[in-house]
């Protein structure tokens, strides 16, 4: 798969939904978003993930209007309580404690916007998580390997946090930042994107 001309642009510095893009095939360039995300104060989960989305994908898009752009933004939130990334130590615990033997959902807001083409596509996905009851030992040696801070809800589903989930519902790319399978199908509905066969893998069965 490979993007058209104009270019195919990630709005994210974020390096797994980099990776989850690059995964799938994908040709893309990553510039990412200056938006000041302190200014949205929303409280419904799915209202604020896809308002920070398509302004993150604005914003870019003001600097690059030919491009198609993509946007994103995840939070983890549990008894209608949001989970961002924790600020250290402390709050990286209290989230984990507070997500240990529960189950809690994950958003993640995703715009594409290509301002030449008047294209402004944007919602949300949802998956539902729930943890294994964690020890104390076990939230402290999570902690210390430094995994959990800069993740929405002190954990990396991908990572070594995997032994926290004991199941999910709905997509698990949604929980690593980005749900892949309904980001791709609306690039090529919309035509950002296009079949390669030069870039499809031999598969030996």
């Amino acid at each position: 798969m490979q993007s058209t001309s104009p270019q195919l642009i990630l709005a994210s510095q974020s390096p797994r939904r980099r990776y989850l893009l690059e995964q799938a095939g994908l040709t893309f360039d990553v510039v990412p978003s200056v938006f000041d995300e302190d200014t949205v104060q929303l409280k419904n989960p799915a209202d604020y993930v896809t308002t920070l989305a398509q302004a993150k994908a604005d914003e870019v898009a003001s600097r690059y209007p030919s491009s198609w752009i993509i946007g994103a933004d995840t939070i983890v939130t549990i008894d209608d309580a949001i989970l961002g990334k924790p600020a250290d130590a402390r709050q990286a615990r209290e989230m984990l404690e507070r997500l240990s033997g529960q189950t809690h959902f994950v958003y993640t807001g995703y715009a594409i916007v290509c301002k030449k083409a008047n294209v402004c596509h944007c919602t949300a996905a949802q998956t539902q998580v729930l943890f294994k009851e964690l020890s104390a030992a076990e939230i402290d040696w999570y902690i210390d390997s430094g995994e959990p801070f800069d993740k929405a809800g002190a954990y990396a589903i991908q990572g070594l946090g995997t032994f926290l989930v004991r199941a999910i519902n709905g997509s698990y790319t949604n929980v690593v930042g980005l749900p892949v399978c309904e980001v791709v199908e609306i690039l090529l509905k919309l035509g950002a994107v296009h079949l390669s066969h030069k870039n499809a893998k031999e598969v030996a069965v």
